[in-house]
This record gives C-alpha cells, structure tokens and sequence, in this order.
C-alpha cells in the first residue's frame, strides 16, 4: 500500500531521519513512538504527500486514497455543523444535485423527445449509482459519527464557525472517518475527546478494516488500537510486534542486548587499541598491528539511543486531613440560562481518589472549581473538612506561571527546603534538561509551560489535589512520571483526566456529571463502564413480554397458505442471491490475489530498475484496484438486497 525507501530527512544539522525503510500493508494498524522532537509529526507529514524527503522514496498506488489528521489548526465556517460533516461525500452530495437538476429540467415539456430520453437515461445511471455508493445512507452514517465524537443533536444545526478550537478538530475527526480513507493518518487524534469519545473512537478504528498509523500519548489508546508499534530513534523506524505494553517489554529487551553488545565491542576496541599502542614500534609486530588498525577501521560503533532517566520521586509530608475532605450540599450552578448543576450532592472522603467522567461541556471543570473553592455555588454550599491543605490544578494553569523567573527558579520558590535537591531530578523527569533550566518562563512553549506547572505541583505539600487535565501536553515518559508520584500519594485524589491509562491506574471512585447531576460510582473506571453496560442492556419488567396476557394469533388458514408461498418465493430469491454473492466473492478473491502478488514486487528495492516494467505493473494494479472496488460494490449492492429479503 504504501512504502518508505531509504528516507533521509534532516532540518539543519539535526537528522531526524537516516536511510529509513517502513512499510504499510492494507489493515495495518501502527502507533508511531518516540521521544519529543523525533520526527514523528514530520514522518506522517511525509506519508501525507504535505512533506518530501530530502532523498528516498515515498511510494503508493495511483489511486491510493489518505486521510491526515494534524494535532490543531483546523477551522471550518460557512456551513451547519451537519452540512460540514457531510461533505466527506461530497461525490454523492453533487450525483444527488445533478439528479435534482434533472428532476427540474424532466418537467419541462418544451424539451425535445431525444434530449428527454438521454436526461432520462442519465437520471436512471445517477439513480442506481447514488444507491449503490450509500446515498441514501449519508444522513445515518453522519448522525452516528457525530453522535460518537460526542455532538448532542441540538447542536447540528449550529453554524461550524461558532465550535472552539477543540470541537473543530473533532469536526475534522467526523469528516475524515466518514470519508473511509485506506490509509488514515492521525496525530494526537484524542487530544480533544473526552473519555466517551475516546472509547468510542476505539471501537471505531478496530472495526475500520483500512490501514491506521497514529501518535497518541495516551498507552490505553495504543494498546487497544495498535497491532504494532513503529519506534522512530536515531533516525530510525524499528517495528515492535504487539500494542504499547508489549512493545515497552519487547524494547527494554532490545536495549539490554545492545548494551551487552556495545559492551563487547568496546571491549575488543580497547584491546585492539592497546595492542596497537603497545606494538606499534616493533618490527616483529609490524603485520600484527597493521591488521588490528585495519581491523578498526572497519568497526563501526553501536550507537545506543540515550537513556531517559526514570524519576522515582515522593511528594513531601503534609499533616493529614479529617475524614469529611469536602462536601457539596445541594449546589447549584448555571451561567444565564444554561443550568449546569441543580441540587448536586457530593461528598469526598479522605484516601478516596475520586475520577471525575462525563462529556465535554457536562462541567466537570465546573465542579472542579466548586470543590476547590475557586468558585462558589449559586445556592447550596460547600463545606470543607478538618486540617484540609489542598493544591488545585487548573486547566489554564500553566497561565499562572510567573514569567520572569526561570525555570528552576519556578521550583525553587515556595518548595520546602528539604525538596531542593530533588528539583533537577523533577525537571529532568519532564524534559528539561541541561541549559533549558535556566530559560525564562516567558519564553517557553504552552506545552512546556504545563509540563513546568506539573512539576512544581508536586513540589508542594498537600493532603487533597484537584487536578483538571494534568496530562495534557506531557508525553507518556512525563504521564509515567506524574503517575508514579500519585499512586503512592498518600492524601485526597480528586480528578479530571482524558487519558483512560491514567483514569484505570488512579481510580477507586467515579463521580459521573451530566445533565445538572453528579452521581458517585464506587470502584474502578472499568467497573463503572461495565456497570453502565449492564444497566443499558437489562429490560425492566415494564417492557418484559408476557405471554399468558398476549399469547400468539393463529393465522386464517387461507393467510397462512399465503404466506407459506411468499416464504417459498423468497427462499428462492436468497438462494439465486446467495449463488451471485459466492461468484462475485470467487472474482474477488481472484483479484485480490494478483493484487498481493503486484504489491509484493513493488514493494522490493530493485523494483523501479526496469522503469518500463514498473510502470506496466502499476497500470496494472491500479487497473485491479478499480475493479475490486466496482466488484465490492455490486457484493455490497447483493448482500443488502438478501438482507432486505
């Protein structure tokens, strides 16, 4: 599908990519990894077609068709959301207006006969092409993702250009999911989805049967999508079998081997270099040493990619809190007529580690800011508990950040004396290191301002947090980092997190928000998941059937022979079908073989040598993919008319 030979990509003196060599097959679901800064936005850029390669090849079918996700910068305007989102078909949208121009011009009875029956002829061609692409499946197909990425229907009708800056790249996630691209590229596809969307994105990207390459921090999102992981270090791409769990073990082995063997190496260097040094000067010696320098200069040294130091790191004491941590009695909230909270009771004990859940715009962040006693209820109150010292975590909260210190300086002001040591510890654990210490806060990008934010936070002595969206911008090595200090936190842990990964390790209760309501789940994430499940599934007795109150009504004889031949008629119907599905599935599989087979070749180094050759062998490709697709329609066409049946 699409192969990547021997690319080379540098900006300036730094190689992100050296003679690098990848390929992607239909079905293939790859998470890209790699620390920040390896190349792993521009490698998509360059599968894209947006970037070229400094040298090497990108090479893909004519007709291969690509979807591209970028992290942000995605605005749309002029049209409802609806009418946006529907554009992903737009083939069909302008088939469906041809043939309403037709309709118009059909009426018109001044038209010659000829002219009439070529429009009709057309009108008929339009008509069966329109229902066999899904023309009249557009409005459900959009529905169902807009709904999944978390649109409520009230807001299809509302103009594209009145969506926040995260809403419109989920407008861009709907169009592209809609449009079913083989190979569908996504940068942080989760960064602006709540965990609703997040699962359902999962289920989607499983069932999507083309070819997926995505960077997500989020190892939940990797582990359950990805069937393989592409690591890109030192300018190059190494696949690792498995998700993200896997490929971690599967790494960590790699790593040690390469140790061992650049140990080893080292080790015959130094003893070649002590030879030549002690032997150089002896006649007697002379063929001994030329051998060991020539020997050496055919060495070429393992490169190990540098280790990211793992911070193992404790908060500092706090004296402990009372039982009752903070308490919310009938709190109410709403912004003019948008009512948020109505009568909302929570009560957070101390230990519990309590995961705020709900849709984007539900006001968790609201709740957040209640509970922390940054914003106080319209009504109600909220009462807090005995010797609480708490630290809240804003959204916004890398805002904060005073930006004439530095960064160690950020640290060092208000941390206890005995967390100093610590600082540089902390810093390196969320990528700053070396000179980056020392940068003015001023200067330092949004992400490294929340990273910053993150690691003065755990600075601080506290017996309750209030997070909101702490992993926002922190890649998975700084998550890990913030994850292991809050597992062994020893106070109050109430939070707002998108990252599923985070949520199952944290979690001990769930307070779910939605529609003006806060309601607390004992147990896990996934337990709460699965106790909603249960709930959704399960009949009432209201709705239960019961037989002895509507038992079954005989049919008049006469109807029941009536109905014996319309079962006779339509078994033969889907037995005839059932015969073209089978021939239409045995071209198919015909094709695709050769398909397979024209692939293989195209994917060897030495294919492109007989240009002549090449160019027949994509033709004919391309050629079968075309077909393929007519052949996968009128099966599709087939199948939904068995079903009907």
């Amino acid at each position: 599908m699409l192969q990547l030979s021997s690319i080379r990509k540098s900006f300036g003196a730094r190689v992100l990519l050296g003679d690098a060599t990848w390929q992607v097959r239909p079905g293939d679901r790859f998470g890209l990894c790699g620390p920040n800064g390896a190349g792993k936005t521009t490698l998509l850029r360059m599968m894209a077609g947006l970037d070229e390669p400094d040298s090497g090849v990108v090479a893909h079918p004519a007709d291969l068709t690509v979807g591209y996700l970028p992290q942000d910068g995605l605005t749309h305007g002029g049209k409802t959301l609806f009418e946006e989102a529907s554009t992903a078909f737009q083939p069909l949208l302008d088939m469906q207006q041809e043939m309403s121009d037709l309709e118009s011009r059909l009426g018109d009875s001044a038209i010659p006969e000829d002219e009439h029956e070529r429009m009709l002829t057309r009108y008929s061609e339009l008509q069966e092409a329109f229902a066999d692409q899904g023309g009249y499946d557009i409005e459900p197909k959009v529905t169902s993702v807009l709904g999944g990425l978390g649109f409520a229907p009230d807001v299809f009708s509302r103009p594209t250009e009145t969506f926040s800056g995260g809403w419109q790249m989920r407008i861009a996630l709907v169009k592209l999911l809609l449009q079913r691209p083989r190979l569908l590229l996504l940068d942080e596809p989760t960064n602006h989805l709540d965990l609703d969307a997040r699962n359902w994105l999962e289920d989607f990207l499983l069932d999507y049967g083309q070819a997926v390459v995505l960077v997500s921090h989020d190892r939940f999102f990797l582990d359950t999508v990805a069937t393989a992981i592409v690591e890109i270090s030192l300018g190059k791409l190494t696949t690792f079998q498995g998700g993200y769990s896997a490929y971690l073990v599967e790494r960590d082995a790699r790593l040690e081997r390469l140790r061992e063997k650049k140990r080893r190496q080292d080790e015959d260097v130094a003893r070649m270099e002590a030879f030549i040094s002690r032997f150089r000067y002896q006649a007697t010696k002379a063929a001994q040493v030329q051998s060991r320098i020539k020997m050496l200069a055919k060495v070429t040294p393992i490169e190990i990619p540098p280790e990211r130091k793992r911070v193992h790191f404790s908060f500092p004491g706090c004296a402990r809190s009372g039982r009752t941590v903070v308490e919310l009695r009938d709190g109410h909230k709403s912004y003019d007529e948008l009512t948020v909270f109505s009568n909302a009771n929570v009560l957070v004990e101390r230990g519990d580690r309590v995961a705020l859940v709900g849709p984007n715009g539900a006001g968790k962040s609201t709740l957040m800011r209640m509970l922390s006693g940054v914003e106080q209820p319209d009504s109600g109150e909220r009462v807090d508990g005995y010797n609480i010292v708490a630290q809240y975590f804003a959204q916004d909260e890398a805002t904060r950040l005073d930006g004439s210190l530095t960064v160690y300086e950020t640290l060092s002001a208000g941390s206890p004396l005995h967390m100093v040591p610590s600082i540089r510890n902390i810093l390196g654990g969320f990528l700053f290191a070396g000179d980056d210490i020392y940068k003015r806060v001023s200067v330092l990008s949004g992400g490294e301002k929340t990273r910053l934010a993150v690691a003065r936070m755990l600075l601080r002595p506290s017996n309750t947090l209030l997070l909101d969206e702490p992993t926002n911008h922190l890649d998975i090595d700084s998550t890990d980092v913030l994850l292991d200090a809050l597992a062994d936190y020893g106070g109050t842990l109430i939070f707002v997190s998108h990252d599923r990964y985070f949520v199952d390790r944290l979690a001990t209760k769930v307070l779910e928000i939605g529609s003006g309501a806060a309601v607390l789940y004992p147990g896990t994430y996934a337990e709460f998941r699965w106790s909603k499940e249960k709930r959704a599934v399960t009949p009432t007795s209201k709705t239960a059937p019961s037989p002895r109150r509507q038992p079954p009504k005989t049919p008049h004889a006469a109807t029941h022979r009536k109905q014996q031949h319309e079962n006779r008629r339509q078994e033969r119907q889907t037995k005839a079908l059932k015969a073209r599905i089978a021939k239409l599935e045995g071209r198919i599989a015909e094709r695709e073989q050769v398909v397979q087979k024209l692939e293989a070749q195209m994917a060897e180094p030495d294919f492109y040598a007989d240009k002549a050759a090449a160019d027949a062998a994509i033709a004919q490709h391309q050629g079968l993919m075309w077909e393929v697709g007519d052949l996968m329609n009128q099966w599709e066409a087939l199948q939904g008319e068995a079903g009907e049946i």
